[in-house]
């Protein structure tokens, strides 16, 4: 045990201790992760040193002996810092904010997102699960890309609504779209059974340096309702 006037601790301060080896004269030590302003006891060889009469500590990195030190001299730094359970995360609490970002390393359990349509939340859930062939999702980096088929697709084009948002009887489709990414049209993308890949885009053009395969079963039609010719 120390030898000195003992420290005691509330249950809401914490503390951990930093030790040096001293060098022959040696009077300035960093005291590595820093500590508090006042909130530091330093020890010397298991002998507690007084502030201001020992040594100083005012920078909150450093520690500075007024006496040097002899060679082989242990130093120990105590750092307190404050615990306080209103900064911690309450596992009954219904609702709490926590400032900054927030690190999880494993699984985080009973989490959910909330999910938008056109700025309206719809809920909340903890899967998303995309129905359909017309559907495709890729993540890149912390980036998810969902595509939902529309006029560049199988869909029937894109719809134009009112002024007041609302659907009106019409909708737009391209009369070009290019492919820029290689595909292969078979049973993972377009049914297991024989199927039709259709396109209502009049003019469909092939990207250069890229392939679209057609699978075996597979026919691909494109402008299928003939719009190219009105």
């Amino acid at each position: 045990m120390a030898i000195g006037r003992p420290i005691t601790l509330t249950d809401n301060v914490a503390s951990k201790i930093i030790s040096a080896i001293a060098t022959d004269g040696q009077t300035s030590f960093t005291v590595t992760g820093g500590y508090r302003i006042n909130a530091i006891s330093v020890y010397r060889n298991g002998v507690r040193l007084v502030d201001n009469s020992d040594f100083t500590a005012t920078d909150g990195a450093s520690v500075t002996l007024l006496s040097g030190a002899t060679l082989g001299d242990v130093l120990e730094f105590q750092i307190f810092d404050d615990f306080r359970v209103a900064d911690a995360i309450v596992s009954d609490k219904a609702t709490q904010t926590i400032s900054g970002d927030v690190a999880v390393i494993g699984t985080l359990s009973g989490a959910a997102i909330g999910i938008q349509s056109s700025g309206s939340l719809i809920g909340a859930g903890k899967t998303l699960n995309f129905i359909g062939s017309g559907n495709t999702f890729r993540q890149v980096g912390d980036t998810i890309d969902v595509s939902i088929a529309g006029g560049g697709g199988g869909g029937l084009g894109t719809a134009i609504n009112y002024v007041d948002g609302s659907s009106s009887p019409f909708s737009w489709i391209d009369k070009y779209a290019t492919v820029t990414e290689n595909m292969n049209i078979d049973t993972t993308v377009a049914g297991a059974t024989t199927s039709y890949v259709v396109s209502v885009i009049p003019n469909i053009t092939i990207a250069s340096g890229i392939a679209v395969t057609v699978g075996s079963g597979k026919s691909m039609i494109i402008d299928v309702l003939k719009i190219g010719e009105l």
